[in-house]
């Protein structure tokens, strides 16, 4: 499935069945300061890649520590900890821009979110296997809102019984949300790819349970 009409009027309904995931397009339209074309995706994207605190992710497989070529930083409204791949993380304080990114995201969903797990895909080499965000950190069948910067990558969802696939190329400002009980039924990957060379960022705006 390849959507790609820039900003759409209405979400797109991916998945409607075992749970719930909507597809908003691009948030972001070149807008016009001081005379000049300002490319808000590519301006979030910029400061994104200087102002966050990005670390090689970890992770601990057969008991093994893993480091990998992607980068991960986590944020949120307080010093939550989020475990995943046997690895836990204390979320800094919220910069500005991220601020910003969760007012319209949270505008555009009608849903809240306390913290973001941000990732750095240096290159389509850089992807991600099929999992589920089932931690038991984050609240149960909340939405989890995930917004692209950069590189456009594709995204595919497979379902857990029926094997079901679907897919779709995520551009740069882009809004898709998985909410419900998709985590349950469905997992997501982001597939490597040798056709594409540049970075990509992806935001995922979730909520962590109190602690």
């Amino acid at each position: 499935m390849d959507l790609f009409d820039n900003q759409l009027t209405q979400p797109i309904r991916l998945i409607n069945h075992d749970g719930e995931v909507d597809y908003y397009g691009a948030l972001f339209s070149s807008e016009i300061e001081n005379n000049k074309a300002a490319d808000m995706a590519e301006y979030y994207y910029q400061q994104l890649l200087k102002k966050v605190q990005w670390q090689h992710d970890q992770a601990v497989i057969f008991g093994k520590k893993i480091v990998t070529a992607r980068k991960v930083a986590w944020y949120g409204e307080k010093p939550f900890s989020y475990t995943y791949s046997n690895s836990t993380k204390q979320a800094l304080p919220w910069i500005t821009e991220l601020l910003e990114l969760k007012a319209l995201v949270e505008q555009k969903t009608t849903e809240t979110y306390n913290s973001c797990l941000l990732n750095l895909y240096h290159s389509g080499a850089e992807g991600m296997g099929w999992h589920s965000d089932g931690e038991s950190d984050l609240k149960k069948n909340g939405a989890i809102a995930s917004l692209s910067f950069g590189a456009e990558r594709k995204f595919a969802f497979k379902h857990k019984h029926s094997k079901e696939t679907v897919s779709l190329n995520l551009q740069a400002g882009s809004l898709l949300v998985m909410k419900g009980t998709t985590q349950a039924h469905w997992l997501h990957r982001l597939p490597p790819t040798k056709k594409v060379t540049e970075p990509r960022i992806n935001l995922t705006f979730r909520t962590i349970v109190a602690q």
